[in-house]
């Protein structure tokens, strides 16, 4: 990650890596060669505007030069011109600043799945246990047969427990959505609760007024 804002960095960072990943950090994109030829990243995510030197396009274009991790742009502006000039520049995706950290976490994930650089295990909650690669999901050993939409939302959930999504990150994150109807949420959960039910507490537990979350 190429980013000159250092508590953004950070908290990226952190995010990052209580999801699972190692990260490389840089304040600007000086040394940026060396890094790539020592990190091997899977993907750079890269801030257009940096101080002095090469900008985040200028980077793009040293990667695609050495590598073919895919580009993900960090940038203020959302103007058309610009994200224009990053997909010439070789981007596969943008976030535009302000983002939740949920955001970014759902885009990386998208991004190194096309590209063929995910190698999904299996998440494990309590005695639920979710292949992500197969899309097969057991409780108990007992196979539960979901929807794609209800796989998709389990997973999402269940990535980072004790994260509460709202219904509207849910919608854009599994439904790709920006205008919504709250029930279509609602109902896809309390369909997902009741096959995955089993005695005890739910795993999947609704925040009054926030959205949903898991908690094993």
């Amino acid at each position: 990650m190429v980013e000159d804002d250092a508590a953004l960095a950070l908290a990226v960072r952190l995010g990052l890596q209580a999801a699972g990943y190692d990260v490389e950090l840089a304040a600007d994109g000086q040394g940026f060669s060396e890094i790539v030829d020592r990190f091997h990243p899977d993907l750079a995510m890269l801030d257009i505007s940096l101080p002095d030197g090469p900008d985040g396009f200028d980077l793009a274009r040293l990667l695609r030069a050495r590598s073919d991790a895919p580009v993900l742009f960090i940038t203020a502006s959302d103007a058309l011109a610009d994200r224009l000039a990053g997909f010439e520049a070789g981007a596969d995706d943008y976030v535009i600043k302000p983002f939740a950290l949920a955001e970014l976490l759902a885009r990386v994930r998208a991004i190194l799945r096309r590209a063929g650089r995910m190698v999904s295990g299996s998440i494990e909650v309590r005695d639920l246990v979710i292949d992500e690669q197969q899309r097969v999901v057991t409780r108990g050993g007992a196979p539960v047969p979901l929807t794609a939409m209800e796989f998709d939302l389990l997973a999402t959930l269940a990535r980072t427990p004790g994260r509460v999504f709202s219904k509207a990150q849910l919608l854009s994150f599994v439904w790709g959505f920006d205008e919504y109807d709250p029930n279509l949420v609602e109902v896809h959960v309390s369909a997902l609760r009741r096959k995955i039910a089993t005695d005890g507490p739910s795993l999947i537990q609704t925040e009054r007024g926030r959205g949903y979350v898991c908690r094993p």
